[in-house]
């Protein structure tokens, strides 16, 4: 017979005060034993918590350091608090009374007690007063601009309100029409002197290196949209100056910072589909009927979409061993590009990417006791399907997703700024290196395919 009470909550304790405080005491007073879920960053993310300030570790070791608090688990998805109640019993469900009505499904399985929050005192209020505002600033002209400045807009420890391009009746026109950009430069050494923290570069491929190289110089951090290099010694220089002057060069794939997508990679690591052997990934676009102008298309396909596709082949696969492109050129740039790579335990990366020509955007990951769908547009992931021989065997995750998805990439970006930190675990340098490389060693195989080609005409 069970002779003791249990009482479960949850929460983000961010910068751990006295309200938690409070309401943990309250909690442990229903009960004889008390249980405290701390959300994992990845999942406060998914459900717009943006603006967290300490990791998932620092958090959990904080409670732990409780002497009231008998256990500390980490919640990971929303399901798991009905899991938790049976898995441990619990007797009694505690949460803040912001929630009232909220958890009241939860009663079929316990008690549910809202509680009252402390007044006057929040995460939120700390971090204003604790953290100054990140003031950060654009750089280029492009068609996505607009977007991203509307997703900064959730992450509120960032502020931008400048913007740098060449042309400067487009950057004073832009100016006077936005809301929130009111300082227009086309002047880029008189941008970057300006009381900035960071820049986010989104311009052609080839000025990528010099502006990167020439904001770093000046102390600030960036993120760049990929590629961040179009050869190998300028992406080793960049690194080597963001390392030296501790600064965060940070490649803006957004796909790497999406909650689902970073769900999916630990899910893969429980291993349920066995030896994984194959990883595909297609990632195509047709500018042209998007009215995106030649000069973006000239580009070619590898260097504007590879990015994506070579980010989940590394990150499933990892480190690979050799590489072959199967291009289609039009006009001297790439229209479309098989790349296939091979990995480790004779594994297979088989990306495809097309400006020229359309295809399912979907991609599959390959084991030897089942796969994972990850249905189009894959890059965007809210869902992904495990699947299996006994089709009863399968399931699927499904998760919530704001906005165009550049929320989630400014507020990892944020975050390492404000926690002091220059790496990030969800897009490491080591990641961004094998990713440019794909660019870097097609850029080498287009060169040298360009060279025998006169050599033939000769």
């Amino acid at each position: 017979m069970k002779n003791k009470k249990t009482v479960i909550t949850y929460g983000t304790y961010d910068m751990l005060h006295e309200g938690h405080m409070n309401l943990l005491k309250r909690a442990k007073a229903l009960g004889d034993y008390l249980i405290v879920g701390v959300t994992d960053e990845n999942y406060d993310r998914s459900r717009g918590k943006l603006n967290v300030i300490q990791s998932t570790k620092k958090r959990v070791k904080a409670i732990e350091k409780l002497d009231f608090v008998d256990k500390v688990i980490v919640e990971k998805h929303k399901k798991q608090k009905a899991q938790d109640m049976v898995k441990y019993d619990v007797d009694i469900f505690a949460i803040g009374d912001d929630w009232i009505g909220t958890f009241d499904y939860l009663k079929k399985y316990v008690e549910v007690k809202y509680l009252p929050r402390t007044e006057g005192i929040s995460s939120t209020q700390l971090r204003r007063e604790n953290f100054d505002l990140i003031k950060m600033g654009i750089v280029g002209l492009g068609r996505d601009t607009q977007f991203f400045i509307d997703e900064a807009q959730f992450v509120s420890n960032i502020k931008i309100n400048r913007i740098y391009g060449d042309d400067f009746l487009a950057i004073k026109k832009f100016t006077k029409e936005s809301s929130i950009i009111k300082f227009g430069h086309d002047n880029y050494d008189e941008f970057l002197d300006t009381p900035i923290q960071a820049v986010y570069i989104d311009t052609s491929l080839k000025r990528h290196y010099i502006l990167i190289k020439k904001a770093l110089q000046a102390g600030k951090h960036v993120l760049c949209e990929n590629p961040i290099a179009l050869n190998k010694k300028e992406l080793k220089e960049l690194l080597s100056l963001a390392k030296s002057k501790k600064l965060i060069l940070l490649t803006a794939l957004k796909t790497a910072f999406l909650p689902a997508f970073n769900q999916l990679l630990k899910e893969l690591k429980k291993g349920d589909i066995g030896e994984i052997k194959e990883v595909r990934a297609t990632r195509t676009s047709l500018y042209r009927e998007k009215n995106y102008p030649d000069s973006f298309m000239e580009q070619g396909a590898t260097n504007i979409l590879s990015g994506y596709p070579s980010l989940l082949i590394h990150k499933v696969l990892g480190k690979r061993k050799s590489i072959k492109f199967f291009d289609q050129i039009e006009k001297n740039y790439d229209i479309s590009n098989l790349i296939i790579t091979t990995h480790k335990d004779d594994a297979i990366g088989i990306a495809r990417v097309a400006t020229g020509i359309k295809s399912e955007g979907d991609a599959v990951i390959s084991g030897t006791k089942g796969y994972v769908y990850i249905p189009a547009p894959w890059w965007l992931t809210r869902e992904f399907y495990f699947r299996f021989e006994d089709t009863h065997k399968s399931y699927k995750f499904n998760y919530e997703f704001e906005g165009c998805g550049l929320r989630y990439m400014i507020a990892e970006f944020a975050s390492l700024i404000q926690r002091d930190k220059r790496k990030s675990k969800m897009l490491t340098p080591s990641d961004m290196v094998s990713i440019s490389r794909v660019v870097l060693d097609y850029n080498e195989f287009k060169e040298k395919s360009s060279k025998k080609t006169k050599k033939k005409e000769r």
